[in-house]
């Protein structure tokens, strides 16, 4: 397999993953609070490092290098949507 054609299976895979996640519709409030524990409001991996008092560097959020960040996002706020609208669920302690 040559590597053209193996871009093409991964890209296709990437797709297809996309796809299933985007496809996901929330009818369970146990699923949907476990996957607003589960996924973070925010990128964990952002930091600002400082000792005493002087910064030394920033690392700046990485979550968006992940190929999937948009469709989790999507799926986090569908499941907040759902907790509010569906079940009458007060959300900020997800926020």
């Amino acid at each position: 397999m040559n590597l053209s054609n193996q871009a093409q299976l991964n890209n296709s895979l990437l797709n297809q993953i996309r796809y299933q996640l985007e496809s996901i519709e929330i009818h369970d409030n146990k699923l949907a609070r476990l996957l607003c524990r589960v996924i973070p409001s925010q990128c964990p991996f952002e930091r600002t490092v400082s000792i005493l008092g002087r910064t030394l560097f920033h690392i700046p959020p990485l979550c968006k290098l992940n190929p999937l960040y948009e469709q989790i996002v999507s799926l986090r706020f569908k499941c907040l949507m759902y907790l509010a609208d569906e079940c009458g669920e007060d959300v900020t302690k997800y926020c």
